[in-house]
């Protein structure tokens, strides 16, 4: 889960739904590459989240803090089983779609190498398989750090917009670098007015974005079963964001 503070609790986006969101941005890009692949992008980044462990409705503490509030996901520690899943989930869809995920999957934790043994064997294994995957699609590794490169944007730019990260006053915050090689940024000059990114990447001259959002109104709860019924229970909203260019 995403988790905000809100004035009377808690603001929830399912990672799941982030990721949908990431998807919504990189379908507006101009298409890059042929018609199955370019799906397949789309796919892989619709889908890079999922596989969460299952903790709604259990009596343990999965989904919450030590003081009871919901756990966002940087406070949950690294679950190779997740990431295990996410990997296997994308081998039914095609090497294309694996290959993604496998570089995504390596950026994501390349970090914790040395950390376990069989942390390090699973990266090691993301590597192996990211090149018979390239081999096998005669895809460069040029050709596939471009296509990943949307993927990264894309999931950074809903991560900003889901984490309510924009900078205040007007002030750049850059994206990541796009599939073009081009730095990105974005700014909002007004507080609720539209999001400015700049250099503009999208097809359509102006775009508009959206997201669904649980809102708890408590701080804490007892147990995964009370947050799950709590969220079951929620009303659920649509945040939405307009995206333009400069001037």
């Amino acid at each position: 889960m995403i988790v905000n503070p809100a004035p009377t609790g808690w603001q929830i986006i399912y990672q799941q739904a982030h990721a949908q969101l990431a998807m919504q941005l990189a379908w507006h890009w101009p298409p890059f590459l042929p018609a199955s692949r370019w799906v397949d992008l789309l796919s892989a980044i619709a889908q890079h989240d999922h596989e969460q462990e299952d903790w709604h409705g259990r009596g343990g503490h999965y989904g919450l803090t030590p003081a009871g509030a919901p756990a966002d996901f940087t406070q949950k520690e690294f679950s190779l089983a997740q990431a295990t899943g996410v990997l296997a989930a994308a081998r039914f869809q095609g090497r294309w779609r694996s290959l993604l995920t496998a570089m995504h999957l390596s950026c994501l934790y390349e970090g914790l190498r040395g950390s376990s043994t069989e942390i390090t064997a699973f990266l090691d294994e993301l590597k192996s398989r990211q090149q018979q995957w390239r081999r096998a699609l005669k895809v460069t590794k040029a050709e596939a750090e471009s296509a990943y490169a949307l993927l990264h944007w894309s999931d950074r730019l809903s991560l900003i917009l889901c984490r309510q990260e924009l900078p205040e006053m007007g002030r750049r915050l850059e994206i990541y670098q796009g599939p073009d090689g081009r730095r990105y940024t974005l700014r909002r000059p007004q507080p609720e007015g539209p999001v400015i990114i700049e250099p503009w990447p999208f097809a359509s001259a102006e775009v508009e974005v959206t997201v669904e959002v649980t809102t708890l109104h408590r701080l804490q709860f007892r147990d995964d079963a009370d947050l799950a019924t709590a969220l079951h229970e929620a009303p659920i909203e649509e945040l939405r964001w307009e995206l333009r260019p400069g001037d």
